[in-house]
């Protein structure tokens, strides 16, 4: 009975720490990508394993510039991404990696000529490890001037 006393909090403390751990990760890896444009409130940022895939919708403002940035924990590898509109039509395609990489292309800055939302996928790779190690993924966006 001890035990579990001890085991539950443990579990329910889990969700918890890996979310401060991406936040650490998120302020102290991507936020400063964004320096000259003023981050969006909101906080994109999820815990990946080898072969996750996801999608993420965001809306951007007409007449606004902005920078889209991905990040990702370097245990996660090559993580590709790609921005398409809500057509399926692809606008741009990147890679995040760590600082090592050559092939970083995990930015992009642009202006929107018209209000609308952008699909960003990320797609981290397989591996072939007996062990699934997971890392943080992070989409922050930032805008220039005033809101």
């Amino acid at each position: 009975m001890k035990i579990l006393n001890i085991i539950i909090p443990l579990l329910l403390l889990m969700p918890l720490t890996s979310d401060a751990q991406c936040r650490a990760f998120s302020k102290n890896r991507c936020l400063p990508q964004l320096k000259g444009y003023t981050q969006n409130d909101t906080y994109n940022s999820a815990l990946l394993a080898p072969g996750d895939v996801v999608d993420q919708a965001l809306t951007f403002y007409a007449g606004r510039e902005y920078r889209l940035v991905v990040c990702a924990h370097p245990i996660l590898g090559e993580v590709a991404f790609e921005v398409t509109d809500t057509h399926g039509e692809k606008i741009f395609e990147g890679m995040a990696c760590s600082e090592a990489c050559e092939n970083a292309t995990n930015k992009l800055d642009f202006k929107m000529t018209q209000t609308q939302q952008l699909i960003i996928k990320i797609k981290v790779p397989k591996t072939d490890s007996e062990f699934m190690h997971e890392g943080c993924v992070t989409i922050m966006s930032g805008f220039k001037g005033s809101k």
